[in-house]
């Protein structure tokens, strides 16, 4: 287990760190809880300029799109919206996804990543599972993630149901997979693994990253067969040039043990991205360069001090192919998405968990010249 701070106490949250949306990540420690980064590359104290697409969101987690919209997961409503890439007019298409953490729409429907409510949380019969609707109908259970956890459990580690064990299963993000004969790809952060579904929805494992040992990570208690280590905590999916998947890993928010994995289309991994902070997101685009969402860069450590500004928590992580990182400070920054060219991000993805505020969430897209050397 992790030791961290919230709330002004400390408390104990098991490696496998749950991603919340009913509670915006505070059952994983993201908010209030995270060790503040002051160790780490910082952002420029101005915020990045950013162009508002749609606002009125509440906690936007995964961000996609087809046609001429986009589509991002509300946790905090527990629906999916639909925005239109030019005037930004938002619809609401699906309502009653619990914990509504990612979406991706794959021909007529819409296929959306249920999350769990956390260690010690009530769990329902359509949490922890992977749903599908079309625009306007209502979400039905299309595969069962929490169940192939229990059963075949990918990353090996001891499982328990108690109200501090490791949460088992918590899809995050969802995609379409680029293997042959593939259908869809999960981001399973509870599971610590990425889980391939088919089209009649059966699933099996993708890819496993392994646990982490380094930094801080090589003394952190853990309930794997491998000793004291960090989980992985798969968040974000993205494709890159050559047909290869990046994989954010969260890294039990261990500070500066954040992970990008590069995997192959069998699920090989290829090369891994060391040295961030509990990345949230991931994005890529055609010429290689990477970027990576750092939800709670900056977040203070306990309860939220006088003067607090949210606006100030978060920034993207700028890779460049030659490996030189520059930096942009976008507010909680959580789904990324690079599109025609542009980079879009989720951001205020963690106001109703800072303010307890409805519709302050946003789309952005960011302008390149908001990347700042530290």
């Amino acid at each position: 287990m992790n030791q961290i701070t919230f709330g002004g106490k400390r408390m104990l949250v098991r490696n496998r760190v749950a991603l919340v949306a009913a509670t915006a990540l505070t059952c994983a420690g993201l908010v209030g809880g995270a060790p503040a980064t002051a160790g780490t590359a910082k952002a420029a104290e101005t915020p990045a300029k950013v162009k508002v697409v749609a606002k009125n969101l509440t906690d936007p987690r995964q961000l996609s799109a087809s046609g001429d919209f986009f589509y991002v997961a509300e946790s905090g409503l527990n629906q999916i919206a639909r925005v239109a890439k030019v005037g930004g007019a938002r619809t609401t298409v699906v309502k009653g996804v619990p914990n509504a953490q990612g979406v991706v729409k794959a021909g007529s429907k819409l296929y959306l990543a249920a999350g769990s409510s956390g260690p010690g949380g009530k769990e329902g019969p359509a949490t922890q599972r992977l749903h599908v609707a079309k625009p306007g109908g209502s979400p039905r259970v299309f595969a069962n993630l929490l169940k192939y956890e229990q059963t075949y459990n990918p990353d090996n580690q001891t499982q328990g149901t108690g109200p501090e064990d490791d949460t088992l299963s918590n899809p995050y993000f969802v995609v379409k997979s680029k293997a042959r004969g593939g259908f869809l790809l999960v981001a399973d952060a509870g599971a610590n693994d990425v889980l391939a579904v088919s089209r009649k929805g059966k699933v099996s494992t993708f890819f496993v990253p392994q646990t982490i040992t380094t930094g801080s990570c090589a003394t952190a208690e853990q309930n794997s067969p491998a000793g004291p280590s960090c989980d992985p905590v798969p968040t974000g999916l993205a494709y890159g040039p050559g047909g290869l998947l990046y994989v954010s890993g969260l890294s039990s928010e261990a500070e500066d043990q954040g992970r990008v994995y590069v995997v192959d289309k069998n699920g090989k991994l290829v090369k891994t991205l060391t040295g961030f902070t509990s990345p949230t997101g991931v994005a890529v685009a055609p010429d290689g360069t990477v970027y990576v969402s750092e939800a709670i860069d900056g977040a203070p450590q306990g309860p939220p001090p006088p003067g607090f500004n949210p606006d100030e928590i978060g920034q993207i992580v700028k890779v460049a192919s030659d490996g030189k990182r520059t930096y942009a400070q976008v507010t909680q920054p959580s789904g990324l998405l690079y599109l025609d060219g542009k980079l879009y991000a989720s951001a205020r993805s963690l106001y109703k968990a800072f303010l307890g505020a409805d519709g302050q969430g946003q789309i952005v897209s960011v302008d390149p010249s908001s990347f700042v050397a530290e």
